[in-house]
């Protein structure tokens, strides 16, 4: 049975990246580890670690992508919380057999990485992030 290992991050949506670690590095002290593209999201990542987790600042490449609706509609502020997995696929076939709403039900593979998201409307607003390490 697939199981949560450890909240893995917390993402922030941002309309300026850098802007925005004005706040998060420079003020509240917390350390940039590093700034990544993600094309096949369509973003530009800033990864803090904060203990065994991270908080992530996440800007939008492009005009037409989710992020960027979800900054027009609400704004900056907490996009999505994350939870580090052991098995993805274990935990996506648990959640469909439990009749949980998904926005990926496979996998999406990134560097190091896999990913699914569950629809906010299933978890009370809140858009969750599964993550598996690989490799």
């Amino acid at each position: 049975m697939a199981e949560i290992k450890k909240i893995n991050h917390i993402a922030i949506a941002v309309n300026d990246l850098d802007a925005s670690l004005h706040f998060w590095r420079d003020q509240l002290g917390l350390k940039l580890d590093h700034i990544e593209d993600v094309p096949s999201q369509a973003s530009k990542v800033a990864f803090m670690p904060v203990g065994d987790t991270e908080v992530e600042l996440v800007q939008p490449t492009e005009q037409e992508t989710g992020l960027s609706k979800y900054l027009e509609k609400h704004g900056e502020g907490l996009h999505h919380f994350c939870v580090e997995v052991d098995d993805l696929e274990g935990m996506l076939t648990q959640l469909k057999a439990k009749g949980v709403r998904l926005i990926n039900e496979e996998p999406v593979e990134l560097p190091g990485r896999r990913m699914a998201f569950i629809h906010p409307k299933a978890a009370n607003g809140v858009l969750v992030e599964l993550y598996e390490i690989v490799g």
